[in-house]
This record gives structure tokens, sequence and C-alpha cells, in this order.
């Protein structure tokens, strides 16, 4: 089989992905924790964002307890197989990777503040792994919904990439791209850390902190 012949550190080719469905997969109405649909329009004056940090579960529980965050979700991006399951995200035949959709207000928190959380949160040093979870799945991303982001998330990349280089560290392998298609994770994916306090988290970070100026940025 093709997946016998690739190591986890390839991503699929998209002719070699799988075909997935039209139909999104059932997720939970509502946020496990505040209640609120899960499928909220961002409200006006909010805006969102999207990071892939390794296992969505340990990373949706940084984003949800961090003051100013709205609402968060986990779900698949930046493959090519439209609505997949998670048994399907783990043969690495999809592309995607675990992601963490966050809505925020940024008079609270600004995007600059989530980039230094997302930074110091994980180890983006790893290519297509996190700790011990090995694949694309786990790769280290930034997915931008406009061009202040894009350019925030370059700027602190750069920032951050020279505080690694005076720690003797490794190189930055972080994909940053326009925001994808989100694809909801299943229901019990969902603040899994909530509803299983003692369960799998699988992120870390490199010890370094992340030089980023706290702004406004939105």
């Amino acid at each position: 089989m093709f997946f016998m012949n690739r190591t986890k550190s390839q991503m699929v080719d998209p002719k070699d992905a799988l075909p997935g469905r039209a139909e999104p997969l059932a997720t939970a109405e509502t946020h496990f924790l505040s209640g609120l649909p899960l499928k909220s329009p961002v409200p006006e004056g909010m805006a969102e964002a999207m990071f892939g940090m390794g296992c969505f579960w340990g990373v949706e529980r940084k984003f949800w307890q961090t003051p100013g965050v709205w609402l968060t979700m986990v779900g698949y991006a930046a493959g090519y197989t439209p609505n997949p399951t998670y048994k399907e995200t783990c043969t690495q035949l999809t592309g995607h990777n675990e992601v963490v959709r966050v809505i925020y207000d940024p008079k609270v928190v600004s995007y600059d503040q989530l980039l230094k959380l997302f930074w110091e949160g994980h180890d983006p040093t790893q290519g297509m792994r996190q700790g011990n979870d090995m694949g694309s799945t786990y790769r280290s991303g930034i997915y931008t919904y406009n061009d202040a982001q894009a350019e925030a998330a370059q700027a602190s990349k750069a920032l951050y990439q020279a505080a690694l280089n005076a720690a003797g560290k490794a190189a930055i392998t972080t994909e940053i791209l326009p925001a994808p298609e989100f694809f909801f994770a299943e229901d019990y994916h969902q603040q899994y850390l909530q509803k299983n306090p003692n369960g799998y988290c699988g992120i870390g970070g490199t010890g370094v902190t992340c030089p980023i100026g706290i702004g406004v940025t939105a």
C-alpha cells in the first residue's frame, strides 16, 4: 500500500489523498464549558484566529484559558480531504493538520498576545511532529484571516527565530498560510481535556521566551 511506503515526515501528494465526503461530520452543538453554540458566527467587534501546535486537545485548553478568548473549537485544516474523520487524518493521507480555531475579543487580548502563546506553547522547530506525536497532523502552523495577521505572524516568527538562535536552538518549521477551510472534529474531541481532566496533552515548548511587543493587532 502507498501509506506503507511513506514516512510520517512526508506530506501526502494531493493525488493520493483520501476522497472524503461532501457532508460535514456531526459535532457538538455547544461548547462544553460556556454552553455557547459551537458554530456561532464571529460577533461584531471580535476576530478569529487559527493555529496548529500538535495534539489539539492540549492546544485548545491553552486558548480557552486565555482571558479575552470567547470561543474555541478543534478541527482539521490545511489538507486535501473534504470533511475528514479523525481516523482518516491519522493515516496521514488527508494532508490535514489538527488545529484550533479561536474567536477572541481584541480589546481584551491582542493577536500579538495569541502569537506569543502560540510560539511559547509548543516547539515550532520539529517539522512533522510535536514531541512523541509523529506525522503531518501535528505540524506547526499559523493560518491567518487577513493581511494584518499575516504580517504580524511573519514578524513574530522572525523575532522568535532570533531568540531561538541566541539560545542555540533549531530553525522554525512553522507554516504560515491564509486560513484554509476549517472542518469540525467529532463531538468527543471538542473541549476534550475538560471532559477528561487526566487525558493526554502532548505539547511542550522550547523554554525560550518570544520577544513580541504586546500591541493591539486584530
